[in-house]
């Protein structure tokens, strides 16, 4: 049950080490982390200050986590990267501490997978259950939800958010906001309709994913607008949680929401 550093790790003795924990070679552990148990770090990686993880995590080679902000208004401000528990963060991931214009941190969900090369700026939310595929890229203030998976090569803009079970193709280029439950892809993204495998995967009844079709039809096909679309899938439609949130995601955006494929203009 004891800690396994390797002789050539540097690890500060300020820093908190959960039993069982591994550091692998070269890899260096910074004053003010803390790591959980059984949390396994491979060799050159990086574990900078403020950042918290959870047990049962495995960091891959290269990995650097908790470095500052690329944000020129950054001035050394205390933030933080919170790791949950049972995530797995791949080859030369980057994750970035949170700055003082939102909430000063940078977490990600635990249950996550991190493919190589992905980069998580300042301010992220990454919910629980998620995948992020090789060369991911999100930008500052980005909000994913839970059961998200995310193709490789995708960059994500500042302020998106990405809803609940909703899928991203690959090389995508998301700029816009991505509802929960649907499925979307091309440079720039747009949507194409539900994103059906993954909801029948995690447990929803037919019942549930043919309101949401009906939801999807009305208001990002049928409608002239989203307000139109919104107005009239509540009158027709039953009241269940999921089109509740549905509807709220949309009203709630900032950035705009992208617009199905058959649109030709941004909503």
């Amino acid at each position: 049950m004891s800690v396994k550093i390797h002789p050539t790790a540097i690890v500060s003795k300020k820093a908190k080490l959960g039993v069982n924990v591994e550091i692998g070679p070269f890899s260096i552990i910074e004053d003010n982390v803390e790591i959980g148990d059984n949390t396994k770090i491979s060799s050159n990686v990086k574990i900078k200050d403020f950042t918290r993880i959870g047990s049962n995590c495995k960091i891959f080679e290269g990995a650097i986590i908790g470095n500052i902000p690329q944000h020129l208004g950054f001035e050394g401000e205390e933030s933080y990267v919170y790791i949950e528990d049972n995530v797995t963060i791949r080859e030369y991931c980057t994750i970035h501490r949170g700055t003082k214009f939102d909430d000063g941190i940078t977490k990600i969900g635990e249950n996550s997978y991190l493919m190589a090369y992905v980069h998580i700026a300042h301010d992220c939310k990454v919910g629980k259950n998620t995948i992020l595929a090789n060369a991911v890229t999100l930008a500052g203030h980005v909000k994913i939800g839970n059961y998200v998976f995310i193709g490789g090569l995708t960059p994500i803009h500042q302020f998106c958010r990405i809803g609940d079970y909703a899928m991203v193709g690959g090389a995508s280029a998301v700029d816009k906001d991505i509802p929960p439950f649907t499925r979307a892809s091309k440079n720039h993204a747009r949507l194409y309709g539900l994103n059906l495998v993954g909801l029948r995967r995690n447990g929803f009844n037919k019942e549930t994913i043919r309101i949401l079709k009906e939801a999807y039809k009305i208001i990002f096909i049928k409608a002239p607008t989203l307000e139109e679309g919104i107005k009239e899938a509540l009158e027709k439609l039953p009241s269940i949680q999921e089109l509740e949130y549905l509807i709220n995601f949309i009203k709630e955006s900032k950035r705009g929401i992208t617009p199905d494929a058959t649109k030709k203009k941004s909503i």
